[in-house]
């Protein structure tokens, strides 16, 4: 199990993201449109004043049960240990076990 602050500081980079996402896109739409040096650099400071935590480059995955960041599979939305014991307690619709 992750620590609770790692979860909570993970939720709240995601709703950072999600409340800046429209003004980092529209900034960086200006920059590529943009042919005029000065103006670049204006819309470059701009966009480095929005919080770092507002780039989804930021945001890790991690199990929405535990909470752990590696062995995170994105179809499931699981780590690696969960999804194995809830795909042998049959809880995973279409999960089988393989066997040859």
């Amino acid at each position: 199990m992750a620590k609770k602050s790692m979860i909570a500081r993970e939720k709240k980079r995601q709703r950072f993201v999600a409340k800046f996402k429209d003004q980092r896109q529209e900034l960086k739409d200006k920059i590529s449109n943009t042919i005029y040096l000065e103006e670049k650099l204006d819309l470059y400071a701009k966009l480095q004043k929005l919080p770092r935590d507002s780039s989804a480059v930021r945001l890790h995955n991690r199990c929405n049960i535990t909470g752990r960041p590696k062995g995170y599979s994105r179809v499931f939305g699981l780590s690696r240990h969960v999804f194995r014991s809830m795909s042998h307690n049959c809880l995973l619709p279409g999960v089988t076990k393989s066997s040859w």
